[in-house]
């Protein structure tokens, strides 16, 4: 059984990191596509970021491309996003989430995705 469960938020001041981690059971991180998603109150949900398995590219959706980055470690079978100068408007709870077996490409649409972290808060306030 597929098991995603995330942790690492908190609050920070703005201009401050964090690094979130997402821990896979019941697959190999390298067999699928997995990224972040997350959702602010009364907002819809936001894809992040994405980690593609056919060629172990990366992919951010503009409003944090430079500040965060993406990353795995397939030995411990780990996804993380570290997250740099953040800003109020990243304040939402982050989930990791990853797409079916066979869908090795990363999409920006969270229906495509079958696997989902329980959340993790992220406040960014000062």
């Amino acid at each position: 059984q597929v098991q995603l469960v995330d942790s690492g938020g908190g609050l920070v001041q703005p201009g401050g990191s964090l690094r979130l981690s997402c821990a896979a059971s019941g697959y190999t991180l390298d067999d699928y596509a997995i990224g972040w998603f997350r959702q602010a109150p009364g907002k819809e949900r936001e894809w992040v970021s994405c980690f593609s398995s056919s060629d172990g590219n990366t992919y951010y959706a503009d409003s944090v491309k430079g500040r965060f980055t993406i990353s795995r470690d397939n030995a411990k079978n780990m996804l993380y996003l570290q997250m740099n100068s953040l800003k109020p408007e990243d304040t939402a709870v982050y989930y990791c989430a990853a797409r079916p077996r066979g869908y090795y490409y990363c999409s920006g649409d969270g229906s495509d995705y079958y696997y989902w972290g329980q959340g993790t808060q992220v406040t960014v306030s000062s």
